[in-house]
């Protein structure tokens, strides 16, 4: 029988305007979005770490993220 010991899935997450505005206000909502993104994530239990960040000129944020699958224990992943 087989078991996972150990899972972890990294992605990669864009923060950003579906409409292309690039204004001072849509650049703040992008922000918001992606903090109540990592409060989610924390208020959840799921263990992350953030591997990149990158805000682009428009706004918009790119993250690579490596974070707990499900509810799988992440051994030395998040090391």
């Amino acid at each position: 029988m087989k078991r996972i010991k150990v899972a972890c899935i990294t992605q990669t997450v864009c923060f950003s305007n579906h409409d292309g505005d690039t204004s001072e206000y849509a650049k703040k909502m992008i922000c918001q979005e992606y903090e109540k993104y990592k409060v989610q994530l924390d208020r959840s239990g799921t263990k992350y770490k953030i591997l990149s960040e990158k805000t682009n000129e428009d706004g918009a944020i790119v993250i690579e993220i490596k974070k707990q699958y499900n509810t799988s224990p992440v051994g030395d992943y998040l090391s």
